[in-house]
């Protein structure tokens, strides 16, 4: 089983938390996995890739994988799928789409955010699949 990666919480001035993982995309790219100000939370796009850099096959488990990346970020800040408020689906194969709904319907059927499907000439490297979440944890959370 690959190791989890590496998450650090880094606190800047002005009250706004960012979680920096040991993903190489993310200082060459200039982004953060998941920024937190105030009650909102922004996770990155997360393509369905493991820790040790292979892919599920197919695009069923590189979704599923997605969903466990984004929830992976959620937790650092203390929060969770249930706390997700919109997501954003790009995917190479649209017509395909009942593959990955068959994740995503049962992972949010008791919250239902806003979301989003679109369709992308290409993604990164052997990627089928990449989703960005916004979430809100109420202070008392």
């Amino acid at each position: 089983m690959p190791s989890p990666p590496r998450l650090t919480m880094i606190e800047g001035p002005d009250g706004r938390r960012r979680l920096q993982t040991d993903s190489p995309w993310e200082p060459r790219m200039g982004y953060s996995r998941a920024v937190q100000a105030g009650p909102m939370i922004w996770v990155a796009g997360c393509v369905g890739i493991h820790a040790d850099g292979t892919w599920p096959e197919g695009l069923t488990a590189q979704t599923q994988r997605c969903l466990e990346r984004i929830e992976e970020a959620l937790e650092a800040f203390g929060a969770s799928l249930d706390h997700i408020v919109k997501v954003r689906i790009y995917t190479t194969t649209i017509d395909r789409w009942e593959e990955i709904a068959a994740v995503m319907g049962p992972a949010f059927d008791d919250i239902r955010p806003a979301n989003v499907l679109v369709e992308v000439a290409k993604l990164v490297d052997e990627a089928l699949v990449e989703i960005e979440a916004e979430a809100f944890l109420p202070p008392d959370a």
